[in-house]
């Protein structure tokens, strides 16, 4: 993981792109040894109008202003081990930020910054946080039920980037990152899933939300194109039989 930022510190990024009436999201470039290596941040509005900040990115001050707009900054969710490097500059910003971490994560996510919970009730039932089955508790997820459909909100166990060239898109592609169409990274598969069955029951269900509108990734485009045959598909992935049953 990059090194947390102790002050604000604005990296290339994108524009804010609102995907439905109460989610806002926006892509941002790490740059890596591999190369520019692409993030992104997705905001929820509750239905009180506070923010759910899923995957924190500091951004350039227009598009914070554009943020605050859109209503007030009230959950800092940090979704896994490795998405801390702006969580503390965040804290730092809105101090009455209620930080949320997954159970496995929350470790190393206090390295950074204090993490107030690690479940948490939004008092909006169209939106809900779930840790990841499968993943030792080191993956959070989002669900947010809209009116044209619902969007799963994912971190690390999803990937949906194309092919590079050069030595940085062969060891990106080396790693799971990048392919034809999602997946979940052969990196993530070694180092978070230590469930596999369980996971492909968590994406089984997931592929039962009806309607799923997309699955907003944080490495990658948002999958719009049948999500629920993209979920099923990368459940097969996962290996054969069934893992635990979950909601």
């Amino acid at each position: 993981m990059p090194r947390a930022l102790q002050e604000w510190t604005v990296l290339p990024h994108g524009h804010l792109t609102q995907l439905a009436d109460n989610i806002l999201t926006v892509t941002g470039d790490l740059h890596m040894p591999v190369g520019d290596f692409p993030r992104r941040m997705t905001v929820v509005r509750l239905r009180d109008r506070r923010l759910v900040i899923y995957s924190a990115i500091a951004l350039g001050e227009i598009e914070m202003r554009a943020i605050e707009r859109f209503g007030l900054p009230a959950f800092l969710v940090v979704p896994g081990d490795l998405h801390r490097m702006d969580a503390k500059i965040w804290k730092d910003r809105y101090p009455d930020l209620r930080v949320v971490a997954p159970s496995g994560a929350r470790a190393k996510v206090e390295k950074v910054v204090h993490v107030d919970a690690t479940s948490v009730d939004f008092g909006d039932p169209n939106v809900s946080l779930v840790e990841v089955r499968g993943t030792g508790g080191h993956e959070a997820a989002l669900i947010v039920k809209t009116r044209m459909g619902t969007n799963l909100v994912v971190n690390d166990i999803i990937a949906n980037m194309p092919d590079r060239r050069g030595f940085g898109g062969w060891l990106l592609r080396l790693v799971g990152f990048t392919g034809s169409g999602p997946r979940v990274p052969r990196i993530v598969k070694r180092k978070i899933v230590d469930d596999p069955l369980a996971m492909r029951s968590q994406l089984e269900r997931w592929a039962s939300l009806t309607p799923l509108r997309r699955i907003i990734v944080s490495h990658g485009t948002p999958i719009e194109r049948e999500p629920q045959r993209a979920l099923r598909r990368i459940a097969t992935s996962l290996g054969h039989g069934r893992g635990h049953q979950h909601v």
